[in-house]
């Protein structure tokens, strides 16, 4: 009899303790429904708030251009760097066409831009690049190297330049604004030796014929006068080199410069130039 008793009470004590646990478990479950509700809540909302900070942050007048950046030196919005050619004020006279990009600086298309300043002769190639807070852009300028001047006369300014690529260019670019180290040739442009018809290969044996003469002399060239094709002259500091025509002899006869500059510099009579026309022989002009 009292193990029945004793048995009856412990399978009570069992249904209980088993009770409570499912009661546990029920609330651990409910408990985690409720975060979990609240997380999602929690979630919604602060995408909801990024979303509307998002769209703030796109509209707000730092991430756009100013109107007035094409068309004032001073708006703060544009900067245009290495131009030493291009003057300035004509870069904005081309860009004042252009429309300022009515979206964020992020998104604005400066394509047309680099193609509108690629058509400058000077202008090799640009890089644009921008930035925000405030939005602006930065132009970086690469123009091409001046090499060789042209002039009608060894006392007028230049008209006309070659770049290092062999393009030429008017004087609406001159004179410059860097001290460009280049060779001054004289040429009319339309008796005998039209220069605007002049290639790179013509461009870089006048050069050549420069440097030679420099390294035999040991004096700057000052310029080469090719106003007559057959009968080149080249002025250094102490004497007008007569080279005659530049023919496949001329850096031969250029070779002899080292053994008549001593000469010249001794002499007390004016010279009117150094005569290296024939090949065997060489004489001094002088000056009547």
């Amino acid at each position: 009899m009292d193990e029945e008793r004793y048995s009856q009470q412990t399978e009570i004590t069992e249904g209980k303790r088993i009770v409570r646990k499912m009661q546990r478990s029920r609330q651990i479950r409910k408990g985690r429904k409720r975060q979990n509700a609240f997380r999602a809540v929690m979630c919604f909302v602060v995408n909801i708030f990024l979303i509307f900070g998002l769209c703030y942050i796109t509209r707000v007048p730092q991430w756009y251009l100013d109107k007035n950046a094409f068309s004032t030196s001073d708006s703060g919005a544009l900067e245009i760097l290495n131009n030493n050619i291009v003057p300035t004020q004509k870069i904005l006279s081309a860009l004042k066409t252009e429309k300022v990009p009515n979206v964020p600086i992020y998104m604005a298309d400066t394509k047309h831009l680099k193609e509108k300043l690629i058509q400058f002769p000077p202008i090799e190639d640009v890089y644009i690049r921008r930035y925000a807070f405030p939005a602006r852009l930065q132009i970086i300028i690469r123009e091409r190297e001046p090499f060789i001047t042209i002039s009608p006369d060894a006392k007028i300014s230049p008209v006309a330049f070659f770049t290092r690529d062999g393009k030429l260019i008017g004087r609406e670019y001159l004179p410059f604004k860097k001290d460009y180290k280049t060779l001054k040739v004289l040429s009319y442009g339309n008796k005998g030796d039209d220069y605007s018809k002049w290639d790179i290969k013509k461009l870089l044996k006048i050069e050549k014929i420069a440097k030679y003469i420099e390294v035999y002399s040991k004096e700057s060239v000052e310029y080469v006068d090719l106003r007559n094709p057959d009968d080149v002259y080249v002025k250094i500091k102490s004497v007008n080199i007569r080279l005659g025509r530049l023919d496949e002899n001329v850096y031969e006869r250029i070779k002899r410069i080292p053994s008549i500059i001593p000469q010249i510099q001794l002499m007390d009579s004016k010279i009117k130039y150094l005569d290296l026309r024939w090949e065997d022989t060489n004489y001094l002009k002088l000056d009547e």
